[in-house]
């Protein structure tokens, strides 16, 4: 199997990820990312190369960005140590103090015992699969070691926090003044910078999820556990909920009533924003085919046009900057603008997202009305075949459903990438008729590609 996955290496702490990888990986990425052009006019100018390293709060990135610092230093490459920050921070410090790339030690939404490493070139941007493969062969090479004054020093990025705060603020289009937020932290990486931020652009901030003890991560609380920020928007009385995930790349809402809004939602209302004042680039929005039926209706009403992508942020980054675009993202709340940011950025969105409020004088949940959201129903059918989807029985029933939705719904077959696994997704404007649907299509998959 490929060490690098869809985003970095990630796996057990002290399991699949040690600390003798993270530093090996460390000097292979030092030895790839050190024959670039502009890393070979810095060397001939005899300056060393430069990276960011951060990390999540959980424990294990103690002692694995200790062995990344060390493996750079140990190559030459001079360590700027921002400490614990959002993975989009460490994106946006990359091009800030113009460095030649940077490493973030996180398992962004995975529980604590996981975690994980994501490398950024110079930019701040993801590497390309190519470059990750690179990488990957540089581990069984040979390794830079310079001696003497040709080492690397490891020092603090002092002023870290600070920069990307006034970024997030200087991005705002309105104040946030008047609405009161919840922020949920998921006791990770925004717990330091999230509320902060919030409090200078105006808000009334009450925070949940902001004690993080390096063990805590993500754990019944964040993004992926919404109900408890639900539970304290409403008996707050607060106007809006925000919800970040262990690094922060992600950002998913409450309204006043508790209802989740999720990065669909927010894209579609970021989306029609963005049009109003011209910054959407060519009307289009950039979403993954697992975007909802609803969204693509919502864009077609206000004259966007929506590109489909395969799932992943990547690949939503490969779309928009081929063609320049500027608002992209996923249903789980991955949403990109990449007018302030080369990745997802879940402060970066949630501020967005209640300023429109502010701007309208609208509650969330007005703006969220602008989407219907229609009812999905996921299978995942194991033990099969999942090159065989082109099968010709399952490929006529998958038409047959199609037609019979007709323009109220939709369907969707897609092969697991590492599994013998294969997802059904059928939309319609009833649960009942998505669920009948999906069985359906669900045992057809079954009886054909039975392995």
């Amino acid at each position: 199997m490929p060490l690098f996955g869809t985003d970095g290496v990630r796996g057990l702490a002290n399991g699949l990820l040690t600390a003798e990888l993270a530093l090996h990986l460390a000097q292979a990425t030092a030895v790839v990312l050190g024959q670039g052009r502009s890393a070979e006019a810095r060397k001939a100018e005899g300056r060393r190369l430069t990276a960011v390293v951060a990390r999540d709060p959980r424990v294990s990135g103690e002692f694995l960005a200790a062995a990344v610092a060390a493996g750079l230093a140990s190559s030459g490459v001079d360590v700027l140590d921002a400490g614990v920050i959002p993975t989009p921070a460490t994106a946006f410090l990359i091009a800030d103090h113009d460095a030649d790339f940077g490493v973030m030690v996180s398992a962004s939404h995975n529980p604590a015992p996981d975690n994980g490493i994501k490398i950024f070139a110079r930019g701040g941007t993801k590497l390309p699969d190519i470059v990750e493969q690179r990488i990957e062969r540089a581990l069984e090479g040979e390794r830079l070691q310079p001696t003497g004054a040709g080492v690397g020093r490891i020092r603090r990025f002092a002023d870290a926090e600070d920069r990307y705060v006034l970024h997030l603020l200087g991005s705002l289009p309105h104040r946030l003044d008047g609405i009161h937020v919840v922020l949920d932290c998921a006791h990770g990486a925004a717990a330091g910078v999230s509320p902060e931020t919030f409090k200078d652009a105006g808000a009334q901030v009450t925070v949940i999820g902001a004690d993080p003890d390096g063990l805590n991560i993500n754990d019944g609380v964040g993004s992926t556990h919404l109900d408890v920020l639900a539970e304290a928007v409403v008996r707050l009385g607060a106007d809006v909920g925000i919800a970040h995930d262990g690094d922060a790349d992600r950002c998913l809402a409450v309204d006043a009533q508790g209802n989740v809004v999720d990065g669909d939602q927010i894209m579609a209302i970021l989306a029609v924003a963005m049009k109003e004042r011209g910054a959407l680039v060519d009307d289009t929005l950039v979403a993954t085919v697992m975007s909802n039926l609803g969204l693509h209706r919502a864009m077609q009403e206000h004259g966007i046009r929506v590109l489909q992508t395969a799932v992943g942020d990547r690949y939503v980054l490969e779309a928009m900057n081929e063609g320049g675009y500027s608002l992209g993202g996923e249903q789980s709340g991955h949403v990109i603008m990449s007018e302030f940011a080369t990745t997802g950025d879940g402060l970066l969105t949630g501020l967005h997202l209640v300023a429109e409020m502010a701007r309208q004088g609208k509650t969330l949940g007005e703006l969220a009305s602008l989407m219907t959201v229609y009812p999905q129903v996921l299978v995942n059918v194991r033990g099969v075949d999942r090159d065989g989807v082109a099968d010709e029985v399952v490929q006529r029933e998958v038409a047959a459903s199609t037609a019979e939705l007709g323009e109220s719904g939709r369907v969707l077959l897609r092969a697991s990438g590492t599994e013998p696994l294969v997802r059904v997704m059928v939309e319609a404007a009833s649960e009942d008729v998505a669920r009948a649907h999906a069985d359906r299509l669900a045992e057809v998959v079954r009886e054909r590609l039975a392995l």
